[in-house]
């Protein structure tokens, strides 16, 4: 579907689904008065509107406060795959053929489609679980092609989240990790998981999924091996499907811990991540450094510095946990 909108010379197009097009309504008339020699950026999601809007907002502000003001001297064409992947390469490559100066992506399934529509423009990632593995970037020091933004990627990370889920279900003994073992970082996060299950005396099991109608077998696979609680991992498997995803892990009392808070906001017990807001606001530096002339190939790929702790005490109650005052002392958000 796609919107015309046209004042002066300029003419803007939207090519995403009602909730995108809602939510960057108000910026479009300002666009259209916006001088076409302004430079053009293009971000791309496979990810709704309504899933990212905190994570745009951040992007848009650090975009302000670098004098890069929407509608007055840069222009940004907004594009979403409403939660469809299979839409991204189409739109990756519309916003080739608009000739933006640089494209921003979303994550993994946006960038790949970005680097296969072109090799020439610069991409900026708002985040990804491994860049190296993934073959986006050469090293994260010097990233040696047209990619370059901000890593997930944090050894710590994983074994916080047993940790965690080691205090919050004190007799834990046995943790099932769902993720797909096609996803290069993922099969770092399981390494690194075995390392920190063995100092908390647990163990671990890894249930792989690789498509969303497992869903309910996978969590039913967990309870069947005695699993005491459940670790998800980033997977576009789960992104979509955060309410069915929290829904089942309620549905089969399993304590879940997840790896970004939207979920916990859906219904999900708890997440420690990295501070996804804060990598979108940085994101506003590389493209403020690149539209200054800067070389994506010579800007070293930035790793997570802000962790965030998120607990829904409503799903607590449904499967009968009772979170720790000293666990909940240490939230930076608690849904109650």
């Amino acid at each position: 579907m796609s919107q015309q909108a046209t004042g002066g010379n300029r003419k803007i197009r939207f090519t995403a689904l009602a909730p995108f097009t809602l939510l960057f309504a108000l910026c479009g008339s300002a666009e259209a008065q916006q001088s076409s020699k302004s430079p053009r950026i293009g971000f791309l999601t496979v990810s709704s509107a309504s899933a990212l809007a905190a994570r745009i907002d951040v992007f848009r502000q650090g975009l302000r406060e670098l004098g890069d003001l929407e509608g007055k001297n840069i222009v940004i064409e907004w594009r979403s795959a409403e939660g469809k992947p299979d839409r991204v390469p189409a739109l990756a490559a519309e916003l080739v053929r608009l000739k933006v100066e640089i494209l921003v992506t979303g994550g993994p399934q946006s960038t790949r489609p970005a680097r296969e529509a072109t090799s020439t423009i610069p991409i900026v990632m708002a985040f990804d679980n491994d860049p190296v593995g993934n073959g986006f970037v050469v090293s994260l020091a010097r990233p040696g092609g047209n990619i370059t933004g901000l890593s997930t990627l944090a050894p710590e990370l994983n074994g916080k989240q047993l940790e965690l889920l080691k205090e919050v279900v004190p007799r834990l003994s046995r943790v099932a990790i769902l993720g797909d073992s096609t996803i290069p970082g993922n099969v770092q996060a399981l390494k690194e998981m075995e390392s920190a299950a063995g100092a908390l005396a647990v163990k671990i099991l890894h249930l792989d999924i690789q498509t969303p109608k497992d869903l309910d077998s996978v969590f039913r696979a967990a309870s069947k091996e005695r699993a005491d609680a459940v670790l998800v991992l980033t997977s576009p498997v789960f992104n979509p499907y955060r309410k069915e995803t929290a829904g089942v892990a309620v549905k089969h009392r399993l304590p879940t811990i997840y790896s970004t808070p939207e979920f916990v906001e859906d219904g999900g017990l708890m997440s420690y991540s990295v501070s996804f807001t804060d990598l979108y606001r940085r994101a506003a530096y590389y493209v403020d450094k690149i539209l200054k002339g800067a070389n994506p190939a010579d800007l070293p790929v930035e790793q997570p510095k802000k962790f965030e702790l998120v607990i829904n005490l409503k799903t607590a109650k449904q499967i009968g946990l009772t979170i720790p005052p000293s666990v909940l002392a240490r939230a930076d958000k608690v849904i109650r």
